[in-house]
């Protein structure tokens, strides 16, 4: 690979050898010195993130006497709210800028439409968190809900980046074929959907996750080659990379390196992962591949730090990220608590199994400000990937004692690239589709449409709106 000094670098430029395929960070030499082309390079470098994270049974902030704690709303509503000791929020206050809540909105299409469906929930919820469209009850390949909102996104805003969008998860995921209640375990399993018919699975070991960012390996044999000798991909570009530097500005040279470093180091913790749970000692997740972390948050991190590397590249600009499943029985012991986690939704609607449940919910939500950090360490242009990136962060059940799917939690991170303002508590008026929070976003992130999923009109996002004003006071 050669670079003529004086000439721009390519937005879409690769680093290649042996199999590896690095993609690169945005650069000033990125941007041509003519002003037609330089426009180009500026829209492309503008292009909005998205990020849409679900979580599994609700908060205990969205039980009855949770709410009165104000363990999830908080009791301001509009600007400049304040977040009591135990919300669950409360992990994000030193975020609050970069923070949209939405409170009580609805996810009917998770609620039983049949008898038949009754006791459904924990197996189509998923579903209908980013398609708020309801599962066609069926076991067989005949699986049909809508398609989800991170699709719709990529679809239109995906199409140039060699990964249309990005799916992850944490937990396991069956193979395939009939859950309880007679749904299949595509409902369960998965949150993102091409089309009504076409669910698109999750990658839950990392290492997977780094070698389609990164191509590790082009062969079975260069892939093995380079577990067993422990070398990284980045070994396989040395010379394409001196080559790059040389033709290098001080700051670009400064920013691949830190960006080169992120990547190994990255690798370096994905490769201490394997050795030891190929090391004889017993797991916390005997059933997980090699490559899963044992400890949720060291996994959580991983994950996300893949996602901000393939942002920073431009792989992708759109990933969907399932937290839990449904109906599982991990224990947290980080979040203070011993109590698994379906048990612990549970709670009777005693006070002390709802605190206890909450401590779970908070110990899950004080993963955000690690994604939060990492993408506001990434600048392109004037501005962060943090600046410019949209983060969904809600699940499709409220009360997960009840499994109640009214007043669920949603919140918004990030800017958007201006879509959202942050330091913002809209409460929706009673009877308000999710949907319509879904809508509003699509709408300011540049998508023509009238409608989506049970919509019933745009929940106004933005203190700034004069229809913002009346929802939020």
């Amino acid at each position: 690979m050669q670079f003529i000094t004086g000439k721009h670098i390519p937005r879409r430029t690769f680093l290649r050898g042996m199999g590896a395929t690095v993609a690169l960070p945005f650069l000033d030499a990125m941007v041509p010195a003519s002003s037609m082309w330089r426009k180009a390079v500026e829209t492309d470098l503008d292009q909005t993130r998205m990020v849409a994270i679900e979580f599994v049974h609700g908060l205990a902030g969205n039980n009855q006497w949770g709410a009165k704690q104000h363990l999830y709303a908080p009791p301001q509503v509009g600007r400049d709210f304040e977040l009591p000791e135990e919300n669950a929020l409360k992990p994000l206050e030193e975020w609050q800028d970069y923070l949209t809540i939405v409170s009580d909105t609805d996810v009917r299409m998770a609620e039983a439409y049949r008898p038949e469906e009754i006791g459904g929930d924990h197996f189509r919820s998923s579903a209908v968190f980013l398609t708020q469209s309801h599962p066609r009850q069926t076991q067989g390949s005949d699986v049909y809900v809508g398609k989800s909102l991170d699709q719709i996104q990529a679809e239109r805003f995906g199409r140039d980046t060699a990964l249309p969008s990005l799916q992850l998860c944490i937990e396991s995921m069956d193979a395939g074929g009939g859950c309880d209640y007679n749904y299949s375990c595509a409902y369960t399993d998965v949150i993102s959907w091409a089309s009504p018919n076409e669910p698109l699975p999750a990658i839950r070991n990392p290492r997977m996750a780094f070698d389609l960012l990164f191509g590790s390996g082009g062969t079975k044999e260069e892939r093995a080659l380079r577990l067993r000798s422990h070398q990284s991909i980045l070994d396989w570009v040395t010379e394409e990379v001196a080559d790059l530097k040389r033709g290098l500005g001080l700051e670009d040279q400064r920013r691949m390196d830190r960006y080169l470093e992120n990547v190994r180091e990255l690798e370096r913790r994905i490769q201490r992962i394997e050795e030891f749970n190929m090391g004889g000692e017993d797991r916390e997740l005997p059933e997980a591949p090699p490559g899963v972390p044992d400890s949720y948050r060291e996994h959580m991190e991983i994950m996300f730090d893949l996602q901000v590397l393939a942002f920073q590249t431009d792989m992708t600009r759109v990933t969907s990220f399932k937290t839990g499943r449904d109906a599982s029985n991990r224990t947290f012991p980080e979040a203070g608590t011993d109590r698994a986690f379906h048990p612990a939704s549970h709670h009777g609607d005693n006070p002390d199994g709802i605190l206890e449940f909450n401590k779970i919910n908070k110990f899950h939500v004080s993963m955000l400000p690690y994604l939060l950090e990492r993408l506001d360490s990434v600048q392109e242009g004037d501005r962060s990937l943090l600046d410019k990136t949209a983060i969904i962060y809600g699940s499709p059940m409220a009360d997960g004692n009840l499994h109640n799917h009214r007043r669920c939690p949603l919140i918004f991170l990030g800017k958007g690239n201006g879509a959202l303002e942050g330091n913002l508590h809209v409460k929706a008026p009673a009877g308000t589709p999710m949907a319509n929070a879904f809508l509003r976003l699509l709408q300011d992130l540049g998508h023509d449409l009238n409608s989506f999923g049970d919509s019933t009109g745009a929940l106004p996002l933005r203190y700034a709106d004069p229809s913002t004003v009346a929802e939020v006071r």
